[in-house]
């Protein structure tokens, strides 16, 4: 019995490394991006984490491996900033919160986000996961301004759509953020301005 049970100790020790490697892996990469490095190597990766590059490949297949546990844990993180806006509230107060929620997620998914469309095309995997957050983003903010859009014409609903979206999306957020200048209060105003131009009729 108390063999068996050092056995299980030692697996249950070594699973424990094993989890505290990959999550240190995922780390690094994370401060890279967060640091402005858009493409770091494995051996950047390795280094930043304390391990070798043999451990490395040791726990992930390749990069791409890395960068899907990594966005695993930022859906896990950014998850309290995805919370549905009720409908019930006015047109108004529903503007304000979904500008302020949105914002806020785009902020804390940009650094990653930059990195990853640059590998996008490259990288079927990525690609998907990119195309399911995209297509999760849109069906939040059709839900959220429900109302409006069911009162616009049938012949312009197929258009207000792609402009709200294009609207409350990352590549506008990025524009206005780091090509424009503007502070992260002024880009959630833009948003919420464009919003209520597109469907307060």
């Amino acid at each position: 019995f108390r063999r068996l049970m050092a056995q299980l100790a030692h697996i249950d020790g070594r699973l424990a490394r094993s989890a505290r490697t990959r999550h240190a892996v995922v780390d690094a990469l994370l401060d890279l991006l967060n640091e402005g490095d858009l493409r770091p190597t494995a051996a950047r990766i390795a280094e930043r984490a304390g391990v070798s590059l043999r451990i490395v490949f040791h726990h992930f297949d390749d990069l791409e491996a890395i960068y899907s546990e990594l966005a695993d844990r930022q859906a896990e993180r950014v998850k309290p900033l995805t919370a549905p806006i009720s409908v019930a509230l006015p047109f108004a107060r529903r503007v304000e919160k979904f500008a302020a929620q949105r914002g806020r997620l785009l902020e804390t998914l940009s650094p990653v986000r930059r990195s990853a469309v640059l590998m996008e095309p490259f990288r079927p995997a990525l690609a998907k996961r990119l195309k399911h957050a995209r297509d999760l983003m849109r069906a939040a903010a059709i839900a959220a301004f429900a109302p409006e859009l069911s009162k616009v014409a049938a012949d312009e609903k197929r258009a207000t759509v792609a402009a709200l979206d294009v609207a409350t999306s990352w590549v506008a957020w990025e524009q206005m953020r780091r090509h424009q200048g503007l502070s992260e209060t002024e880009a959630r105003t833009v948003m919420a301005t464009t919003i209520r131009a597109l469907l307060a009729k």
